[in-house]
């Protein structure tokens, strides 16, 4: 039943919206209170707050369901809300800092980003360069983030920064999380970021100087915070992989379509077997990717060690999204190339999958680490 209404909605309200917020490059604030309305934003958030009090598979039926949309973009703004920035708020924030802010966020009415990657810092989490030097009962937060997705339109946006040194063997240590709201002085939107892909869902670089945050909006405990994003991050790779998926088995259902309305030489397309082969690859390969990530969900739902599936899972399926959506391009020939046919959206969108949430070559050598 989730899986229709999800569906129905897209189908309705978001994929005839798509082109107009693919060329604005940005969703509006109407589209997130109505998420809020139907009770998308917190699917597997606590009843008492506003949510539904469901798993987390029920997070993973919303992802699959928002990147049919056709918009790599707009799948991807709704699951940094949902699932790789307000979960932390969850799992790590006081009942105080509960109340305050999930009933709005589950609303729609505020929107949350996820400032962790700085221009010198990616997949070195622990290389974070933004402090926080307690003053009082504030906190003064100096530094940037870039790549922060929801980041020019967000509202809350949840900061890690350094607030005391790690030490040596431990540079992990000494890391904070924080909760920033859009308005505190000394923290600006410095740029909006121009990209390849995703282009309905709005980047940022962010800039805090000597932002006054009240020490009431530290997340979790002071020092922890490196620990506590290890700890989410399993599900933030699980939802990349999830969208990655999805995305691919759109265009491979867009493709299939087009194959069989497509003539040439006095037949239609599908009836060519060179052709029919690489599509019997392209679903061979989403098949043997959908479990490999169903598998890992499903141990995560149910609270089991999982770091090696979730990076086999989130490696294997972006890797195949990113043969499908080759494939998906070559077998439309020219109108494959045209920005008309939604497979060369998907093109662009799903590059970002091997890059965001932990590139392949990570992903690698913790599943290495884990092996030898």
């Amino acid at each position: 039943m989730l899986r229709r209404s999800i569906r129905s909605f897209v189908e309705r309200e978001v994929a005839p919206q798509v082109a107009a917020w693919e060329e604005a490059g940005q969703i509006p604030k109407a589209f997130w209170r109505r998420l809020g309305e139907l009770g998308f934003l917190g699917l597997d958030f606590p009843a008492e707050h506003g949510g539904a009090g469901g798993d987390f598979l029920s997070s993973v039926v919303l992802g699959e369901e928002m990147a049919r949309c056709r918009s790599g973009g707009v799948a991807f703004s709704v699951l940094v809300h949902t699932d790789m920035s307000s979960p932390w708020l969850v799992r790590y924030g006081t009942e105080a800092q509960k109340r305050a802010y999930l009933p709005a966020i589950i609303r729609g009415e505020t929107v949350c980003a996820l400032g962790i990657t700085e221009p010198g810092t990616g997949s070195d989490m622990a290389a974070i360069a933004t402090r926080a030097v307690r003053r009082g009962d504030h906190y003064l937060l100096t530094g940037s983030k870039i790549f922060i997705t929801n980041g020019v339109h967000g509202d809350l946006y949840f900061v890690a920064a350094r607030t005391g040194p790690g030490s040596a063997g431990r540079r992990h240590d000494g890391i904070s999380m924080f909760l920033v709201e859009r308005d505190r002085p000394g923290f600006t939107v410095s740029r909006t970021l121009d990209k390849m892909g995703m282009r309905a869902s709005d980047t940022a670089e962010l800039v805090f100087h000597e932002c006054p945050v009240p020490a009431d909006n530290l997340l979790g405990v002071e020092g922890r915070g490196f620990q506590q994003l290890a700890a989410g991050l399993q599900r933030e790779r699980l939802m990349a992989a999830v969208l990655a998926l999805a995305g691919a088995g759109q265009a491979l259902d867009d493709t299939v379509a087009y194959l069989g309305q497509r003539t040439a030489f006095g037949e239609p397309l599908a009836a060519r077997q060179a052709l029919r082969h690489r599509v019997a690859d392209m679903a061979t390969e989403l098949e043997a990717a959908r479990w490999l990530v169903y598998h890992a969900a499903q141990l995560h739902a149910d609270g089991e060690e999982c770091v090696r599936e979730v990076s086999m899972a989130k490696l294997f399926a972006t890797e195949v999204a990113n043969r499908v959506a080759y494939q998906a391009v070559q077998l439309h020939g020219g109108y494959g190339y045209m920005r008309e046919f939604p497979v060369e959206r998907f093109f662009r969108d799903v590059r970002l999958w091997t890059i965001a949430s932990g590139t392949s070559e990570v992903m690698r050598e913790i599943v290495a680490r884990r092996l030898l």
